[in-house]
C-alpha cells in the first residue's frame, strides 16, 4: 500500500466505494464519474502503478483480474463491454494504481479518445 494512493485507500476500506466484487487479491467497484450506463473499475489490492509495472512477480493478479471481469460481467448480464487501462499521464491515467475500466450499456466508438 502506498500512503498517498487513492485506490490503495479504497482497497483498504479507508475510503468507501460501491463494491461490485471483492476477494483477497482484487476489488471491483463502480466509477464515481461513469462514462457509460455500466462503468466499474477492477483494481489489484497490491499497489502496481500501471500496466507498465506488471512483471513476472505480479502478473498472476492481472490474469485473476481478467477472470473477475468476465465473472462480474456475466453476473451483471453484460453481453458486450469494453475493458480499458490508461498508462501514463498522456494516456489519461489520473490514479497511478493499476486499474481496468469496464464500460457497457452504450455503443462504443472507435477509435477511442
Amino acid at each position: 500500500m502506498t500512503n498517498d494512493c487513492l485506490f490503495c485507500a479504497i482497497a483498504a476500506g479507508e475510503i468507501p466505494s460501491k463494491k461490485v466484487y471483492e476477494d483477497e487479491l482484487c476489488l471491483a467497484f463502480y466509477d464515481i464519474a461513469p462514462q457509460a450506463p455500466v462503468h466499474f473499475l477492477v483494481i489489484p489490492k497490491a499497489h502496481i502503478p500501471s500496466v507498465a509495472g506488471v512483471n513476472s512477480a505480479n502478473s498472476a493478479v492481472v490474469a485473476h483480474i481478467f477472470e473477475v471481469i468476465a465473472h462480474v460481467s456475466r453476473e451483471l448480464g453484460l453481453e458486450s463491454y469494453r475493458v480499458v487501462s490508461n498508462i501514463g499521464d498522456q494516456a489519461g491515467q489520473t490514479v497511478h494504481h493499476l486499474h481496468f475500466h469496464v464500460l457497457s450499456g452504450r455503443d462504443m466508438t472507435w477509435p477511442p479518445g
